[in-house]
């Protein structure tokens, strides 16, 4: 508790600034912590909170964003200070050339590896557009999962005895609109506190016995060459507190 009101104690004082991981003239990469947006929404009218305002105020410069990250994701999020910059590092994006990493605790015993090939329909934004995009064929969508973990609490499910888990690296090869969460639902194991394509009895069961208030999925790493020196350059984000606690708090239940 006393962190807590400290912390918000603080923030009446001094603006807030996120992690910063790497910075040079032309662009900056940054931890983005979970519930942040990254951008203003008129999805989201009532948030103040965004990255791209907490940088530009923490920097100096006006930020342009590259890619995104869904609002309960933590984790790397790049952005150019230009935008010949940014178009330059989109193109990457767009072309398939940044290799991208996200880890994830899921529900059950994943396979190993697997690859998973399965289009995905175009979410609009707004659902006054949804039926619209409906009528679009669906996208490919390719992701690569390694299972780094597994994890058996001893606490029913609702349905067996024990409540079973994986820890997964996932790569995805496009850049599909929630495209982590929505194949790992679609092999039938939706990362733990996904409260749109989760399992409801999971995601307390993560609340009550291990104080997961969040969705466990968290970007790690960007490959990418640089846009100006051509040079390769890899970017690496440690996983937020609130990721790791939970990590920790499974850890005695390793299969």
């Amino acid at each position: 508790m006393n962190n807590t009101n400290e912390s918000s104690h603080n923030t009446e004082h001094e603006p807030e600034t996120l992690e910063i991981i790497y910075q040079d003239e032309y662009m900056i990469a940054a931890h983005k912590p979970a519930g942040m947006l990254v951008h203003k929404s008129p999805i989201d009218k009532r948030e103040t909170r965004y990255t791209m305002r907490i940088l530009r105020n923490q920097t100096g410069h006006w930020v342009y964003p590259v890619h995104r990250l869904d609002k309960p994701t933590s984790g790397l999020l790049l952005f150019a200070f230009d935008p010949e910059t940014a178009k330059k590092i989109s193109d990457q994006f767009e072309q398939r050339h940044i290799k991208k990493t996200y880890y994830a605790v899921v529900r059950g015993y994943t396979p190993q590896e697997l690859e998973i090939d399965h289009p995905l329909k175009e979410i609009a934004a707004f659902k006054s557009d949804q039926a619209k995009a409906d009528e679009k064929e669906p996208k490919d969508a390719q992701t690569q999962l390694r299972r780094v973990e597994r994890y058996e609490l001893p606490i029913s499910d609702g349905r067996f005895p024990t409540s079973r888990y994986s820890l997964v690296e996932l790569k995805p090869r496009t850049g599909r609109k929630h495209q982590l969460r929505r194949h790992m639902k679609h092999i039938s194991h939706p990362i733990s506190g996904d409260v749109k394509y989760g399992k409801g009895n999971h995601n307390r069961l993560f609340r009550d016995e291990l104080n997961c208030h969040r969705l466990m999925l968290a970007a790690t790493d960007l490959n990418l060459v640089h846009p100006i020196s051509n040079e390769p350059l890899t970017l690496h984000c440690s996983f937020e507190n609130s990721f790791q606690a939970t990590l920790d708090k499974l850890e005695q239940y390793k299969v």
